[in-house]
């Protein structure tokens, strides 16, 4: 089985679907406290129906999940155990929907993912922009951020220019003679991508794409209007917190941090001296990121590391669970609000903020990130998808959910090599202004 990464450092792009019948997609999200497999059905919406790019409909026919092993942070640390995990998903995600699968699209939150802003530039020759045109500038944009042991997973087009003029959203069969574009690539480091495909292969299965987990979670959780006035959505997951920004319904900035709730299970772990199985279950059934009234009164039983040590388990407060818990969520939160205002978007976001993963659930995690990141804050869940069991609505579901939306997104991306490169010019942008791109400059 070839592996998906080129030489050139360019993934391979999702098929574009087709407008007039339905496709049957498969999607894995490999976490760290969970992998998931979801096969659903993309059916082609009426033309006047679509909206932002959601040409179709999606029910899902089969899920499958299984406790993650061999997997911390997003980075694959043991072949087998992984391998097992995903195989295990994937075997009752295809017993639930009554088929096999061959190939999926998987998520990437490891590789140290670094979000670029390029501008790039080829000339016309007065003729009429056709789609090649259009491929060669996205080529040229993409090739630009490319760097030793990376490879481009994903590269955006934010919008386009003709002989300077700028916000155009489609330039095909319009005439001049340079077409430029503002583009948002996304890299990431290539040994993770290369074992997180080994774990999938050694399934017997093959990757059709990769997914940038905070893509995917944008993707599943924001509203057309949010997309459109810019908002940002943090993703809290088992080993990783990720954050995605969305400006004019594009997808402009991504970061990612190795901290998430396995991190608030660990503290938990250590300050209680408790099994990790047993802090999971305190932190789920009793945690909170704040303190509430009685909490200094309410006590809790310890279940001992060592069934032998005591016929009778130590007793704590929730307020001291609370005083364990608390440190860490503010700690993440702040990493991230330092991350959202050195990306040069964060006056774009403005107050608009959506959290979604599982650890988003903690009890008091939304009050303490609006006092944390000073806006307004709402929890997000997987939104407009049919046939997906009650179980799997939750903000856990997200990341899995934005998987399977991304196909309809993936023709955008899409460009082939061209043969030949005539007066192409590509130019990186850097800083908090740069990033913002020309298209950003021009438009507000």
């Amino acid at each position: 089985m070839s592996s998906m990464l080129r030489s050139d450092g360019l993934l391979p792009r999702v098929k574009p679907l087709s407008d007039k019948r339905s496709t049957i997609v498969s999607v894995l999200d490999v976490g760290t406290s969970k992998i998931c497999c979801l096969i659903a059905e993309l059916i082609p919406r009426d033309p006047g129906d679509a909206v932002l790019g959601r040409t179709h409909k999606l029910k899902v026919l089969g899920l499958g999940h299984q406790r993650s092993r061999g997997v911390k942070s997003g980075v694959i640390i043991n072949l087998e155990q992984a391998e097992q995990a995903i195989r295990q998903a994937v075997e009752s995600a295809e017993r639930n929907a009554g088929m096999t699968v061959d190939s999926l699209i998987t998520n990437v939150s490891s590789g140290r993912l670094v979000s670029e802003a390029f501008s790039a530039d080829i000339s016309l020759g007065r003729h009429a922009v056709t789609h090649k045109d259009v491929s060669q500038v996205l080529l040229t944009g993409a090739q630009h951020a490319l760097a030793p042991e990376r490879s481009v997973v994903h590269s955006i087009p934010i919008g386009y220019s003709l002989d300077g003029e700028h916000g155009i959203s489609d330039p095909h069969g319009m005439i001049g003679e340079r077409l430029g574009v503002d583009m948002h690539v996304l890299t990431a480091e290539n040994a993770p991508l290369r074992n997180l495909e080994l774990c999938v292969n050694r399934a017997h299965l093959s990757v059709e794409g990769m997914v940038a987990t905070p893509y995917a979670a944008g993707l599943a959780t924001l509203v057309e209007d949010e997309m459109k006035m810019g908002c940002a959505c943090i993703d809290i997951g088992g080993g990783t917190t990720t954050l995605s920004i969305f400006m004019d319904g594009s997808y402009v900035y991504s970061d990612a941090i190795a901290i998430g709730g396995s991190h608030v299970t660990m503290d938990l772990a250590r300050g209680l001296s408790t099994r990790l199985d047993d802090a999971e279950m305190l932190k789920i059934k009793y945690g909170s990121a704040l303190l509430g009234a009685g909490d200094d009164e309410a006590v809790i039983a310890i279940p001992p590391i060592d069934d032998a040590e005591s016929d009778t388990p130590p007793l704590v407060s929730r307020a001291q669970l609370t005083r364990i818990i608390r440190p860490r969520v503010e700690e993440t939160l702040e990493m991230i609000r330092d991350r959202l205002a050195s990306s040069g978007f964060a006056e774009a976001v403005g107050k608009r903020l959506v959290l979604t993963g599982g650890a988003s659930q903690l009890n008091g995690m939304s009050e303490v990130a609006r006092r944390v990141l000073s806006r307004n804050v709402r929890l997000g869940r997987p939104m407009g998808i049919a046939g997906l069991p009650e179980m799997a609505k939750g903000p856990v579901f997200s990341t899995a959910v934005g998987l399977l939306i991304y196909p309809q997104m993936a023709k955008i991306e899409n460009f082939s090599t061209p043969t030949k490169f005539n007066s192409m010019l590509a130019t990186g942008t850097s800083g908090p202004l740069g990033r913002l791109g020309n298209w950003f400059r021009e438009s507000f």
